[in-house]
């Protein structure tokens, strides 16, 4: 079994693992298998669940709450961090009315009298931060909610928030695979004219790191936005080759090596599964247990079509 390798959650001085058991599809499985599942992240040493609202029309929560047990006694012993902001897949909002009402959905649902962390799920385009900052303050003192964060946030985005919110914003939760790896490779083509050398980010990762905000990488195994996973599919011959060859040199699974490859950067990401299967989440788990080598990270990146200068 993997020893868990533990991370500082932004500067909470909260120790939480690398590893996040995402909760978005809970609601694929039956409740009985969804308990098994819980159980075998919990023995593994994953006590962070990640939830949206929305996730699953907000049944996610719902249905999680119920496959653990909730109770006093199982609350004491994870960590529960949902996100708010969307509504219906339609638009956006950070309202102080719809933060505090999504905050109280979740709540109920997940049966508990507080979160961990809550992160703004996607940008608002219309925030107003100082009513972001407002909800903020009333869910932090009333102790409902004890740190806060983004999700898909740019640095400019999180410095206005920061501006008004009192509370540091401590977690971003970004998209990152090797096939989606912008943030990674911004900026080495700094100073040339190539397509390479356009910031799309605002330098994200270096921003995050530079305020000890942690990144929280979602959909690990994924390309485009959520167009499928690369492992095994044959429009990604090369890299599924190197994938292949790497896991027969450290006698394990293409999954692992593709987890241990996000896990290799010393941003020290979070790295949020997606599965609910058993199998393939022990995969990322055990990637915890190997480090690739510069050489095979870098062969890694190229072969999923990524350049060097």
């Amino acid at each position: 079994m993997s020893i868990m390798k533990t991370i500082t959650l932004g500067k909470t001085g909260l120790t939480v693992p690398a590893i996040v058991a995402g909760c978005m599809r809970i609601n694929k499985v039956d409740e009985k298998t969804a308990s098994r599942f819980i159980q075998n992240a919990l023995d593994l040493g994953v006590n962070f669940f990640d939830h949206a609202d929305i996730y699953g029309k907000s049944a996610c929560e719902e249905i999680f709450s119920r496959a653990i047990g909730m109770n006093a006694a199982v609350r004491e012993k994870i960590i529960l961090q949902s996100k708010c902001g969307i509504v219906s897949g339609k638009y956006y909002d950070f309202s102080k009315e719809h933060i505090l009402e999504a905050l109280e959905g979740s709540l109920k649902r997940l049966k508990t009298d507080y979160l961990d962390v809550l992160l703004l799920h996607r940008p608002d385009m219309l925030v107003e931060p100082e009513e972001v900052a407002e909800a903020f303050d009333i869910l932090h003192n009333s102790g409902k909610v004890r740190h806060f964060g983004v999700s898909n946030h740019n640095p400019m985005q999180i410095e206005l928030l920061q501006k008004y919110v009192r509370q540091p914003l401590h977690v971003n939760q970004l998209q990152l695979s090797i096939t989606n790896s912008a943030m990674i490779g911004a900026g080495i083509y700094v100073n040339t004219l190539t397509d390479g050398a356009v910031m799309r980010d605002g330098s994200v990762l270096d921003y995050c790191r530079l305020k000890d905000i942690t990144i929280q990488s979602w959909s690990p195994f994924q390309y485009g936005t959520f167009a499928g996973t690369f492992l095994q599919n044959e429009q990604f011959p090369e890299l599924n080759r190197k994938l292949s060859e790497l896991a027969e040199k450290h006698r394990t699974t293409s999954a692992t090596i593709a987890a241990a490859w996000i896990l290799r950067h010393p941003a020290q990401f979070q790295l949020i599964t997606g599965t609910w299967s058993i199998e393939h989440f022990t995969d990322c788990v055990n990637a915890l247990e190997i480090r690739l080598s510069r050489e095979d990270w870098y062969a890694l990146y190229l072969s999923a079509g990524n350049t060097l200068p």
